[in-house]
């Protein structure tokens, strides 16, 4: 168990890559993302949700990038689905369903973790604008496609 502990630690340490890739000097590691995006789920989770539940997707539906790496749209990789969850089997098979649960949307609060993720996107997309005076309007467009029409939307507009 120790090492599993170790190994999902690394999360600390990986860089999340579509903001490398946007060319920005320093960048929130994929452990931050997941923080941030719990830090939300607090602030915005609705009474009719498991809380709880919610917070342990927020935490580890990001758990397998740490065998596969943060993989983006731009990777075209067919088979993340595969990947992660074959990461998933091997370094934290007791979190495997809630994985499961998370990708296929088909819990509320999945579909609520869902929005917490493009919400953490789009808000650090602002942040980054601001640190580094640079366009990333491209990452708010992606995250709209998920938070059109919520209440998310206005948040990270007159952030």
């Amino acid at each position: 168990m120790n090492q599993l502990l170790l190994k999902w630690l690394e999360l600390k340490h990986l860089n999340r890559e579509g903001w490398v890739r946007a060319g920005l000097p320093t960048v929130e590691s994929v452990a931050s993302h997941s923080w941030s995006m719990s830090l939300l789920a607090m602030a915005y989770c609705p009474s009719d949700l498991n809380l709880e539940k919610v917070l342990k997707m927020c935490i580890v539906h990001d758990l397998a990038e740490v065998v596969v790496g943060d993989i983006t749209p731009e990777d075209d990789i067919i088979n993340k689905a595969e990947l992660e969850h074959q990461a998933f089997t091997e370094i934290a098979p007791q979190f495997l369903l809630l994985f499961e649960e998370y990708e296929a949307g088909v819990s509320k609060e999945a579909q609520f973790v869902k929005k917490m993720d493009k919400l953490d996107m789009a808000l650090q997309s602002r942040t980054y604008e601001r640190m580094y005076d640079v366009d990333l309007s491209g990452f708010r467009e992606s995250a709209s496609k998920v938070l059109k029409g919520t209440t998310f939307e206005r948040l990270y507009d007159g952030f």
